[in-house]
Formats: C-alpha cells, structure tokens, sequence
C-alpha cells in the first residue's frame, strides 16, 4: 500500500530530485523562454515601450531576434519618417532596418551647418527639435561691446551667447521642418548670469544682470498657416537655465513641411538690460510641457 502511494505522489509531482539524473533530464525537457518562436515573441514586444523591448532582447536568442522585426518597430517610429531621415541625413538608408532607424533618429542629429539639432523621444518616438543661439538672429551680435559668444559645458551646442548691456533686445529665428502630426510647444532656454567652473565648482558671475525686472520681455511665435501665440514674462531667477514657454501650435499634414517663426524682445529704450545668456529654442511635443515647467 505505502509503495503504491508513494508512486501515485511521484506521478503527480513531478520526478524525485534525490535523484541527480533523473531531475536533470526533467528539467531539460521543460519548455522554457526560449522556446517561444520569434513571431509570436514579436508580437509581444509591439505593446511595449522601446526601452523595454532592448531590455528584453537580452534575455534570450529568441528574444534579441523578435526585437529586429520591422513591425515592431513601424508602429514606434513617426508616421513620416523617410521625410524626417531625408531631411536630416540627405538620403534614405539602403542598409538599415526599422529598428536602426530608429535608433540613428534617436540620437541628437546635427542639421542646418551645425544650428539645429533634432532627435525622437527615446520612449515616445516624438520628435525634438533644437535651434543654437548662432542659429537665430540677434540684434548687435555682431558687436562685442553687446554680446559675445562664450563656450560652456551647459550647452548641447558647446557655446551661448552672453549679452553684456543693451537697449534692444530682440532675437529671431524660424525653422522648417516636417513635424510629425500632433501639438508641440516652442521655449526658449535662457540663464540670468554667466556660469563658469572655479575650483570644480559652479560658480554663477551675477556683475551684468539688470533691466529684467523693469518690463516683461515678450515672446511670440507664427506658423505658415496662420497660428500665432504669444507670452509675457518677468525674468528674474539668477543662477540657474530655465525654459520660457513661448506657446504652442498644431501640425496637421505630416506630409509637408511646417515653418514655424519665433522672437523675443524686450525694446522698451527707456533702460539698458544684460547679463543674459542664451541657450537654443527648443521645441517639443506638448505632453513634456510640464516637464520643461519643473526646470
């Protein structure tokens, strides 16, 4: 009776480890991840987030072969992204998948001489776009008793431009771009003070910083099909970069190229302003607005 129930309980749990061969040969035989064929791994890996798909690419052979499907990287990247990849590299790639392809937009590609950057969202796939201070018109520029450009670390272009002391302010600048399909926001990043590094530190020069805090500067932005925003503001927190919403605006034709115009001006001549730095404009999809807010 008891040899009986002791192999009815073998039966039904599974083969006794005691025994090395027994239990190595049991596991071998159990199905596991790697196991899944690829197509249905893929289609899987279509729900989730870019980062997640690499993550998961290594676990297994399975695994790192779903994740170069081109199906699944078609739904991540922009609807229109042989017109992105056009315009950035000149030429679409006779070599490259879905999945490099989106990787090469991915990162912060240099277009324009040099002034403008453009990059997707490495989670969202949305399109960045960044324009450099030397990529905007700045009244006085071109006179050192004004502004000059001074390189810095803080930059994703390597340089800014510093206002000494002016009476007109005004910067402007446009772009033209295939924005995919969605609502974006346009910001200007600006820095009341010259950062700079002293013994390993940052340490903020607050010596030109005045005029800010007399009258708002004013931004403003125009699209090719007639949408305009605008905005007031008050600078006056030193010693750090802040983003300065500008408005927003809506692309509804992937298919062609949006323009888009922007300033920034502060030309009340009664007083002199400076001590200001100039970053780049951003634009971004709308949904990190509150991001951009926190900084």
């Amino acid at each position: 009776m008891g040899a009986d129930l002791s192999v009815l309980f073998s039966s039904l749990t599974g083969p006794d480890y005691s025994n090395g061969s027994d239990g190595y040969l049991y596991l071998q035989s159990r199905p596991s991840l790697g196991d899944l064929p690829e197509s249905c791994v893929a289609l899987v890996l279509g729900y989730l987030d870019p980062p997640e798909i690499c993550k998961l690419a290594r676990l297994n052979r399975a695994f790192r072969g779903a994740s170069w499907a081109d199906f699944v990287w078609e739904s991540k990247l922009p609807s229109n992204y042989q017109l992105l990849f056009l315009k950035v590299f000149g030429e679409l790639p006779g070599d490259l998948g879905k999945r490099g392809i989106y990787e090469r937009l991915c990162q912060a590609n240099t277009f324009d001489g040099g002034t403008k950057k453009v990059w997707l969202h490495k989670s969202t796939g949305g399109v960045c776009l960044s324009i450099s201070s030397k990529g905007l018109a700045i009244t006085g520029i071109d006179d050192r008793r004004y502004w000059n450009y001074i390189p810095t670390e803080e930059s994703r272009f390597g340089t800014v431009a510093y206002l000494q002391q002016i009476w007109w302010f005004e910067v402007d600048g446009g772009v033209e771009f295939p924005f995919p399909m969605g609502t974006y926001s346009l910001f200007f990043r600006l820095h009341l003070g010259k950062a700079y590094k002293r013994f390993g530190r940052r340490v903020c020069n607050t010596e030109h910083v005045h005029g800010w805090d007399i009258k708002p500067v004013q931004f403003q932005l125009w699209t090719s099909d007639g949408q305009h925003a605008a905005s007031k503001c008050i600078l006056s927190e030193t010693g750090k970069w802040n983003y300065y919403h500008v408005g927003d605006f809506v692309v509804d034709n992937s298919n062609a190229p949006t323009k888009i115009k922007f300033s920034m001006t502060q030309i009340d001549c009664t007083h002199t302003k400076g001590g200001l730095c100039l970053d780049s404009v951003f634009i971004y999809p709308s949904e990190f607005r509150e991001r951009f807010k926190r900084f």
